[in-house]
């Protein structure tokens, strides 16, 4: 599974929104993620892929792709 699907699966399991809201584009608050399940998403995040994400680089994640290529960067 890429990066991409990861991402989505946790933030559709995560918040429960519709699997085709998510997108790369897509803002990950609009999308209905409260600070709460923005924690929960990072950290499930961080243990499928065994990385450490800081809470200043979390806290600038504004979109999927954001994400995404944060942790492509880091892996």
């Amino acid at each position: 599974m890429d990066v991409f699907e990861t991402v989505k699966k946790t933030i559709v399991d995560t918040i429960s929104c519709k699997e085709e809201d998510v997108t790369l584009d897509a803002n990950i608050k609009e999308l209905g993620a409260d600070s709460i399940d923005a924690v929960q998403i990072i950290m499930d995040l961080e243990e499928v892929y065994g990385i450490e994400i800081d809470a200043d680089d979390a806290g600038a994640f504004v979109t999927v792709n954001d994400v995404v290529k944060y942790i492509e960067e880091h892996k």
